[in-house]
């Protein structure tokens, strides 16, 4: 089964959009795991310790939403022992019955694109299945045909992608703007395209696309654009978006919880620190900040 069918018979199953995402900052993570901000700590415990945080989000969030999406950077901060915590990470949420999104933003040609979609998606022989992402993000700026070699293997692994299309952060449009078309539109046309060839039974592709919840307009007009593509949809909460402005990247009304995904990093992970919670466990508040975001989702898109 290709990735747009399990994702979408994972949101089947939970009724939400709602996307957790995992970005442990070191300078935020809770006192039980304050090691792993310690430079004078062995970078081993200190990795250990992010593991064992991102783990206890993932059995905090499991079978309430369809997938968790760890970012790669805040491991790779801490070398080789971030990668063995990140595969860690990556084992643990898949084998909670999650779907993971590695958000690793990757992006080259030829043979090296093909590596950088065999490290995350496929392996190797030898490679631990559990260790793989079920998909990943990337960018597209070399052009269509550096997305081509992770196109042929998401269809050999059944893997999914995620092409930055419009993103969320205050300057995107300095370039995703440009032209005319605007180059953002450019490429979400190059997503369709090569998305045909990875359509699921679901009539979603396998080849999603991410656009940020801070651009509603926008987002109506990108899914128009993209029908196909299942939309990742970073912004919300901490960057300003709300269950409203994402309405747009739902097309259909009856199972309003089909074809996105409403990522929220910060909001959720670290929801301890927010004045709402005060008072409360780091794991109460974000057990009550994701009841939140799934009650604003349902109540947006629901009516």
């Amino acid at each position: 089964m290709n990735f747009a069918d399990r994702l979408d018979a994972a949101l089947e199953r939970v009724k939400t959009p709602a996307l957790v995402g995992l970005d442990p900052h070191l300078d935020l993570l809770p006192a039980p795991f304050a090691v792993a901000r310690d430079a004078r700590a062995p970078r081993s415990e200190r990795a250990d310790a992010l593991a064992r945080f991102s783990c206890e989000l993932v059995d905090l969030v499991a079978g309430k939403v369809a997938a968790v999406k760890p970012q790669s950077a805040f491991f790779e901060v801490l070398g080789a022992d971030g990668a063995v915590a990140w595969e860690k990470v990556v084992a643990h949420a898949r084998a909670a019955g999650l779907l993971v999104i590695g958000d690793v933003k990757r992006s080259d040609i030829a043979s090296t694109a093909a590596a950088y979609a065999q490290a995350f998606l496929e392996g190797t022989p030898g490679t631990p299945k559990e260790h793989l992402c079920d998909a990943i993000t990337l960018n597209p700026y070399l052009g269509s045909d550096s997305l081509v070699p992770f196109v042929e293997s998401a269809q050999r692994s059944g893997g999914g992608l995620f092409v930055l299309v419009r993103t969320s952060n205050e300057k995107s449009g300095e370039f995703q703007n440009h032209g005319e078309p605007r180059l953002c539109e450019r490429v979400a046309a190059a997503v369709d395209s090569l998305g045909a060839t990875l359509v699921g039974s679901s009539g979603y592709s396998s080849l999603g696309a991410v656009v940020g919840a801070t651009h509603p307009e926008e987002l109506a007009r990108l899914r128009r654009a993209m029908p196909r593509a299942v939309l990742l949809l970073p912004g919300f909460g901490a960057q300003g978006a709300s269950a409203k402005d994402v309405k747009g990247a739902f097309p259909d009304a009856r199972r309003w919880w089909r074809g996105a995904l409403v990522n929220s990093s910060r909001g959720i992970a670290f929801a301890w620190r927010e004045k709402a919670h005060a008072g409360k466990s780091w794991q109460d508040a974000t057990r009550h900040a994701l009841e939140a975001m799934i009650g604003e989702l349902s109540s947006a898109l629901g009516s």
